[in-house]
């Protein structure tokens, strides 16, 4: 253990820090790609500069017409369904429960106040009208510092809000609601469409032409500021999201199917230009000039234009179906499965996932590998599949039952046994060339089996049962788990070191082989559906909600990693103590390569002159803290945490960094109350500071 000699004799208590950032998890999108929530809105204020949001939160920023999408962290993890900027660095989000202002672009977003919000529109930095669910609508003209309720005259939800200038709205929604106003919302006037198309979107280009568009293909056009209403023919069924006009000829609608429409002379035409998944969809829609337009929808699919009839795609989904397992080699090869018989495979470390062909339509529960070559699945219906190659082919073994296999563990090439219904267990020794059943002892649904070597397993499964065997599954017998809760993972660091998980945030821990089996305290309620047990003191769990926990300790105390999706996680793989993946719904491919811990948040690259540390705030603190350092030119950094007799207790960054102003949220969980100290240190500078934790 590294120690240092520290001689300190002021304590400074400064409040300066970098509002509204926080750490962030590195854990990280690869399936979707750049992320895979639902995209809602999304606006550009120029061909190059826009921005997206959408579930659980999200953010994107590109600055350069969408090559590269960059996360921001809006400290939300509520649903952002609409976006609205006035210019480079002014602009608000709303969503379900908030509304997030911006100054600089995006890298900091302030939360100004709560409600259920479904559209926004600024016409400029200070000017700006809300609306939401019940008909709300509320006005701002002072960039948001207040707001004022005004009167729509309808209980119904208002979907879209479109300002031409400071004056001249209108506001649409469900049951053909459509309200107007011309003295920027002092009055709200109710127009009558005759129909109850339900209308998501609307854009006002000038005080007299706008266009809205919803339910079953409805486009409906005014040329007076809205007095009238007049229906176009879009020649589709679809439902309609989104409608976006750069000029009051040029404009584009999208929606379910993944359709998109154009037309460049008002409406009076309207030309399919695109059309994808039935089982997707584009929510949001900006069309920034008459050439440059990009839509965004389900699973964080983007595809944009530069010539306004030619569609690409900026996003990248391997699949939308659920994935159960992932079977994590090294930190270059992984497979994952899933439902309908899918499997992907990666050999660059995710950065690509290719589909295989399984040459089965059955949901497959799990997989595991020996090596980068030899591997089988199993799943519903009793399938087997093996592969020797890697999984360019795969081959059906037969299990002789026919009801769900759920997990499959290899010990070697030949030996591997696998676990299912009604209590279940199957053997092979030679490859799956045969499988050979097992006494369990237990009706019992068994979800997940876990050996150490040839002849010590565990398996896991409904009502709490743990069974264990010492002679390869020749005999299996019954371990005491304290608990009825429904056991879905289990995994062991070595013979003595286990953990199990399962319903209810259920975390059983045994340091005997399961001799004991001690309940831990996971902080959650949700169901734990996978764990890796890295070794005796690094593990990690997954489950519903989203929800990624790690300890450190051996499970002592349990943290609950930032997330940024609500889908359920079913599996999680490690192939060293950095690099992980975690797989879940609707095909999710989350990945790590420190471990999942929190990471320094790059707050901006504004100049400085001086290195700087600033002391930590809250101080004194329980259990976090933010620690914020500004370096002004490329350093390598070292920020490192003592205790009192000057041991290092964390290493919180050694990195190359770009100069700017970092963040951290340092999480004392796992230390005890006391002093301690942290320290910055590069090749031109050295500081350090005390902060002091009470629990």
């Amino acid at each position: 253990m590294k120690k240092i000699y520290l001689i300190i004799t002021v304590i400074i208590f400064s409040t300066t820090f970098i509002s509204n950032s926080f750490g962030q998890s590195n854990w990280f999108w690869q399936n979707s790609f750049p992320q895979g929530n639902d995209l809602e809105s999304v606006k550009f204020i120029s061909p190059m500069v826009g921005w997206a949001v959408g579930e659980t939160g999200t953010i994107l920023k590109t600055s350069n017409g969408g090559i590269n999408w960059i996360t921001q962290f809006s400290g939300t993890q509520v649903n952002l369904y609409a976006v609205s900027f006035a210019n480079v660095n002014t602009g608000t989000v709303v969503g379900l429960g908030a509304i997030l202002r911006t100054t600089n672009g995006g890298t900091n977003w302030i939360s100004q106040s709560s409600g259920n919000w479904l559209s926004v529109s600024f016409i400029d930095e200070n000017t700006g009208t809300v609306v939401g669910a019940s008909g709300q609508i509320i006005r701002t003209t002072n960039g948001g510092t207040n707001w004022s309720s005004q009167s729509s005259g309808t209980s119904n939800n208002l979907r879209g809000v479109s300002f031409a200038d400071a004056n001249n709205g209108i506001a649409v929604g469900i049951y053909g609601t459509i309200v107007s106003t011309s003295n920027g919302g002092a009055n709200w006037a109710f127009q009558s469409t005759g129909t109850s198309i339900w209308y998501y979107g609307v854009s006002f280009t000038d005080s007299v032409n706008a266009t809205a568009a919803g339910s079953s293909g409805a486009i409906i056009r005014t040329t007076n500021g809205g007095i009238n209403w007049t229906s176009q023919s879009s020649g589709t069924s679809r439902n309609f999201r989104d409608v976006s006009f750069s000029d009051k000829n040029n404009g584009l609608v999208v929606g379910d199917a993944e359709v998109v429409y154009r037309t460049t002379n008002g409406g009076a035409n309207w030309i399919l230009q695109y059309s994808g998944s039935l089982s997707s969809g584009w929510l949001g829609v900006s069309l920034s000039d008459s050439s440059n337009g990009t839509a965004v929808g389900t699973y964080g699919t983007i595809i944009r234009t530069t010539n306004g009839s030619s569609w690409i795609s900026q996003s990248v989904v391997s699949t939308i179906n659920t994935l159960y397992s992932v079977c994590f080699i090294n930190s270059n090869i992984a497979t994952a499965v899933g439902e309908f018989g899918t499997i992907l495979r990666t050999t660059n470390g995710g950065t690509n996932w290719s589909l295989q062909s399984s040459i089965t339509l059955s949901d497959l529960f799990d997989v595991s590998f020996i090596g980068a070559n030899t591997g089988t699945a199993v799943g519903q219906s009793g399938i087997i599949l093996r592969t020797t190659n890697g999984g360019t082919s795969w081959v059906t073994q037969s299990s002789s039952r026919g009801s769900g296999i759920f997990s499959v563990f290899l010990t070697d090439e030949n030996n591997g046994t696998a676990v299912g219904a009604d209590g279940m267990i199957f053997k092979t020794t030679n490859g799956g060339t045969n499988w050979i059943s097992q006494i369990s002892g237990t009706g019992e649904w068994l979800y997940c089996i876990s050996f150490i070597d040839a002849n010590t397993g565990t398996a896991v499964g409904s009502g709490g049962v743990i069974l264990k065997t010492i002679n390869g599954g020749t005999n299996w017998f019954s371990q005491s788990s304290g608990t009825f809760s429904t056991l879905k993972g289990v995994s062991y660091a070595n013979a003595n070191n286990g953990i199990a998980v399962g319903d209810n945030g259920t975390i059983l821990r045994t340091m005997n082989g399961g001799a004991s089996w001690i309940l831990q305290s996971s902080g959650s309620t949700a169901g734990l559906c996978g764990v890796t047990f890295i070794d005796t003191v690094n593990a990690s769990v997954v489950g519903g909600y989203g929800t990624i926990l790690s300890t450190t300790n051996g499970g002592t105390n349990w943290v609950s990693q930032l997330h940024f999706t609500t889908r359920i996680l079913y599996g999680i793989s490690f192939s060293d103590v950095n690099n992980g993946i975690a797989v879940g719904n609707l095909g999710t491919i989350l990945r790590t390569t420190n471990g999942g811990t929190t990471f320094i948040n790059h707050v901006n690259n504004e100049i400085s002159d001086n290195y700087f540390l600033s002391q930590n705030y809250p101080n004194p603190f329980n259990p976090k803290t933010k620690i914020s350092f500004t370096i002004p030119k490329e350093s390598k950094v070292e920020l490192l945490v003592y205790d009192m007799l000057g041991n290092e207790v964390k290493s919180i960054a050694n990195d190359e960094l770009q100069m700017g102003s970092y963040e951290y949220e340092f999480d004392g969980s796992d230390l005890p109350s006391g002093v301690y100290y942290y320290k910055l240190t590069t090749d031109k500078f050295s500081e350090t500071r005390k902060m002091v934790l009470i629990k």
